[in-house]
């Protein structure tokens, strides 16, 4: 009888140790089912971080070689893409936008002229640039533009040429590079720093966010410039005008921005290279009415960096459009306590422009939303409401609503009157 007891107590163990058994493993397999589909949701590519706003979703970016890169919508300039946006790296010759920055902004201050005669003294010779220099080919007796180093600096890309106009604009190449650096910080440009004019020096500084966005500051300053500059195929020098001798040795030079011609709407901006930065480019082009900008810098060859920027443009017209909005209609506002009851309204902001992903925005919607019971006195600007766009996806932007002038109080009675309203309406409001 004992033996049984003792039996029947044994399995009774093993039962209660076989359903712990079982529920450590029950336990440890929903444990392991949890971390395969954390893993897998770590794993997916996550291509929002480079991507300025989540609300506008794209196809996966391209793979970039590239050290660093960043593309941004021009008008904008919302970020669409980027790579190692603040790594410094040296911006070789995109320096030179810089410079042809400097000459432009003289040129509309009116300090010189595009038809200017430029002296070129013997530091912008040609023959005494260092070795293996890009040059526009200047030297001695030559009789030569601002303009025409203007091209010499965005099509041929001369190291001469960025001597000689910045010793134009300047007492002494030191004095220019001071002008580069102040302008880099009143332009907030806190990466970029410039030791010299053309780009030879691997101490000159950039990043990729940096001069993309100098670039956009460039474009809206000098829109110009792409049809008389940087989209310019080939530029020859020196011309008999030049010389003074019949024939010249004219050099014909193409623009060293290869994908000009090669990728559809590209007009600009410029290349470099120097040893110690790699293969570096600033690109620009414009498609129905959508202009973008990509940077790419530290390439490890010229078919690489080109590869990247095709690449990287193609996607991002492929993905993104630039919205420009059109109100229609915004509905006045009550404001209490004032001689007017009613006030216009007009958007707070200047710019109504934004990207949305090209499967956005086929049919807007505009809803407003006014603040309630607003009191006198107001000021002109203050914010009195929202306007929302919206598709059939959902919202895409807000956009504040602010009173078009002042809306002053009015007399004791009025505002007295206007009170005993907005308190009924109250009332009324919080039955059911």
């Amino acid at each position: 009888m004992a033996s049984r007891r003792k039996s029947s107590k044994v399995e009774l163990n093993k039962r209660k140790i076989g359903k712990r058994k079982l529920s450590k493993q029950k336990y440890c397999g929903v444990l392991f089912l949890l971390c395969i589909i954390i893993f897998c949701f770590l794993a997916v590519p996550c291509f929002a971080a480079d991507i300025a706003d989540p609300l506008f979703p794209a196809a996966p970016p391209p793979a970039i070689s590239a050290r660093a890169a960043v593309m941004m919508d021009e008008e904008t300039g919302t970020i669409l893409f980027s790579k190692n946006p603040t790594t410094v790296i040296s911006p070789a010759s995109l320096t030179k936008l810089m410079t042809i920055h400097l000459a432009l902004r003289a040129i509309r201050a009116g300090k010189t002229t595009p038809d200017t005669i430029v002296e070129l003294p013997p530091e912008s010779w040609a023959e005494n640039q260092p070795p293996r220099s890009s040059l526009m080919f200047l030297g001695r007796n030559q009789t030569v533009t601002l303009g025409e180093l203007l091209l010499g600096l965005a099509v041929s890309s001369g190291n001469d040429a960025a001597v000689a106009t910045a010793l134009h604009l300047a007492h002494s190449i030191e004095a220019f590079t001071a002008m580069m650096n102040a302008e880099a910080g009143r332009l907030g440009l806190a990466s970029s720093r410039f030791f010299e004019p053309a780009g030879i020096s691997p101490e000159n500084t950039t990043s990729a966010a940096d001069f993309a966005r100098f670039c956009q500051i460039y474009l809206t300053e000098h829109p110009e410039s792409l049809a008389l500059l940087h989209s310019v195929p080939s530029f020859a020098y020196p011309l008999a005008v030049n010389t003074g001798t019949s024939p010249s040795r004219t050099i014909v030079q193409n623009n060293r921005n290869t994908l000009l011609g090669r990728i559809d709407g590209v007009d600009g901006l410029k290349t470099g290279y120097i040893t110690e930065a790699g293969y570096n480019i600033a690109l620009t082009g414009r498609r129905e009415g959508t202009r973008l900008i990509a940077v790419l810098l530290g390439a490890s060859s010229e078919d690489e960096r080109d590869r990247d920027g095709e690449a990287l443009l193609n996607w991002g017209f492929a993905n993104f459009r630039t919205l420009r909005l059109e109100i229609n209609y915004i509905p006045q506002t009550r404001i209490w306590g004032s001689k007017e009851q009613y006030f216009s309204l007009k958007p707070g902001e200047e710019l109504l422009t934004f990207t949305v992903s090209t499967s956005r925005a086929g049919v807007l919607q505009q809803d407003t939303e006014l603040f309630p019971y607003l009191k006198a006195p107001l000021p002109a600007g203050k914010e009195a409401g929202t306007l929302i766009i919206s598709d059939e996806m959902g919202e895409l932007r807000r956009i504040p609503l602010v009173l078009e002038k002042e809306a002053p109080q009015s007399n004791f009675f009025r505002v007295l009157l206007d009170s005993i309203e907005m308190l009924f309406k109250k009332l009324l409001a919080k039955l059911p």
